[in-house]
């Protein structure tokens, strides 16, 4: 897959992602927010798994030879989406969508710089730091009444 390819799709993604809490919030009115954190889960769930089996690559037997953290994806993927489900009611999609992007942001440049998970350390400098001070006046300007 080419750079330019991927980079689109990642687009495709952040949209997706903006456009989830809403969705999702909106079948909370009808169902309740653990219900409707759990549909959205169950959908995703679903199609990733055909799509892990269509696929002909990787294959889960290998699981139990992964360590204890890595399996903790879903954990965090659960209380993200149930999260956002209560905060867009409440707070708006902006707002909910400003606070995870600059709580990433600073979650990044910390495992960046410690190199967290066998990942390239990447260390804190003064550019990063203002661009994260930056972001949070945005964030208190956006979830500002």
């Amino acid at each position: 897959m080419s750079t330019i390819v991927l980079m689109i799709l990642i687009a495709i993604g952040g949209f997706a992602v903006a456009v989830q809490p809403s969705i999702n919030a909106r079948l909370a009115e009808k169902t309740g927010f653990l219900q409707a954190a759990t549909v959205s889960f169950a959908v995703g769930t679903l199609i990733l798994f055909l799509l892990s089996l269509s696929s002909g690559q990787g294959s889960f037997r290998r699981i139990p030879e992964a360590e204890w953290w890595q399996l903790t994806g879903g954990l965090f993927g659960a209380f993200f989406v149930t999260m956002t489900i209560v905060g867009v009611p409440r707070i708006g999609t902006t707002a909910v969508l400003a606070l995870t992007i600059v709580s990433q942001l600073i979650a990044g440049l910390v495992m960046d710089h410690y190199g967290l998970f066998g990942m390239r350390g990447i260390p804190i400098d003064y550019k990063r730091m203002v661009g994260i001070v930056l972001l949070l006046i945005g964030v208190f300007l956006i979830c500002r009444r």
